[in-house]
């Protein structure tokens, strides 16, 4: 992955972010107008947004702490930049981390949730459909049986 990281870098523009396929990962690179750059290596279920925002922050703090002098020469031996382990862990969940990406969960999950009332509503629509059908059913069956019932007590006189 260092090696498809360096080559992606190297192969891209200054001021250009783009994403690039590597097997089952998605190398998501930002390379800065000042030749800072930076690769997050992702499954393809996590958000690109988010990944070119945490890459954003990074290089725009490491390049606030870390002398540009040192950029081009420097290892992870040489450089201190201990802010990189609490993004990381930040940015594990993408819902936590982003603001735009924990709106858009709870806007699918009210989603959802509307989509079932609908549905429930458009079953006790039909549930109140039938039960108006049968109950006329039963007002045509009485009404019947009435008639039917002076029939039969009018041919006998009570006296």
């Amino acid at each position: 992955m260092t090696f498809t990281s360096q080559l992606i870098v190297e192969r891209s523009q200054k001021g250009s972010r783009s994403s690039v396929k590597e097997q089952e990962y998605l190398c998501h690179v930002y390379v800065r107008n000042d030749c800072l750059a930076g690769v997050v290596i992702a499954d393809t279920e996590y958000p690109q947004r988010v990944c070119f925002t945490l890459l954003e922050k990074v290089l725009e703090e490491f390049s606030t702490q870390v002398d540009r002098i040192d950029w081009p020469s420097g290892s992870p031996s040489t450089i201190q930049y201990d802010a990189l382990e609490s993004y990381l862990s930040k940015y594990q969940n993408p819902r936590d981390a982003d603001p735009m990406s924990k709106v858009q969960a709870e806007l699918d999950e009210t989603k959802i949730i509307l989509h079932n009332t609908m549905e429930s509503l458009l079953q006790r629509g039909e549930k109140l459909d039938d039960l108006v059908s049968k109950s006329e059913v039963l007002g045509t069956q009485s009404k019947a049986f009435y008639k039917t019932a002076r029939k039969q007590n009018s041919c006998c006189e009570i006296m």
